[in-house]
């Protein structure tokens, strides 16, 4: 039985549409305690720290913020991304739901792998109401934040078998190389043209999915 582990944001959820309104947000609040330097970024200046643990994208983005503001900046994020979900500003890509429906009628096995909170998930889970597809999760925060090839260890360990890593980041297709797996990229996402040079095969959409698994795992 095939195993297919997906990476979420930027992969199977759009979620530039949720986390791009969230950070602008906060960012004006960190502005306003002048805190932050005034400035606007596009959305692909705020997409490059999506697939970061939140952890890792304070650390990297604000490293002199104070720990209290990263981890309320962190918090007030994560609450309007709720926010967002829950009034149906959140979405899947386009045929996201079919690709997934055709897979698991295909008899596929399919795990979720992913550096977000608990929270976040649980917020998903339930609104996609996920756990029609997936038969897995495995995310950060539950796993005290190590990194995404450690976690997938973890997820071999427990379900053995043939298995291909999806993902949008290169953090993604590091999980799957380091772990010996076969990667696909998935340039729709949010990673950059040199990311996908790590993946053995990429989809330019989501509707090329099931064929490159097809292809890449027989």
């Amino acid at each position: 039985m095939k195993n297919l582990v997906f990476d979420y944001d930027g992969t199977l959820h759009e979620t530039i549409r949720i986390y791009g309104p969230a950070f602008r947000k906060n960012y004006e609040i960190l502005v306003s305690k002048r805190l932050m330097p005034e400035r606007s970024f596009t959305d692909a200046e705020i997409a490059c720290w999506l697939g970061f643990s939140a952890v890792d994208m304070w650390n990297t983005f604000a490293p002199g913020l104070p720990e209290e503001e990263k981890a309320a900046s962190s918090y007030r994020i994560q609450e309007e991304m709720g926010r967002l979900i829950e009034n149906g500003t959140a979405r899947l890509y386009p045929g996201v739901p079919e690709i997934l429906n055709s897979l698991k009628a295909a008899g596929c096995r399919i795990y979720l792998l992913s550096n977000c909170k608990t929270v976040y998930l649980e917020r998903h889970r339930k609104h996609f109401q996920l756990d029609r597809w997936f038969d897995g999760y495995y995310w950060s925060e539950k796993e005290n934040w190590i990194p995404k090839p450690e976690i997938m260890k973890k997820l071999l360990a427990e379900h053995p078998g043939p298995a291909v890593m999806i993902g949008d980041r290169f953090l993604d297709l590091e999980a799957g190389t380091k772990n010996g797996l076969p990667a696909i990229g998935c340039a729709y996402g949010y990673g950059t043209p040199e990311e996908m040079r790590a993946a053995d095969l990429v989809a330019g959409t989501p509707q090329e999915l099931p064929a490159l698994i097809r292809k890449i795992l027989p």
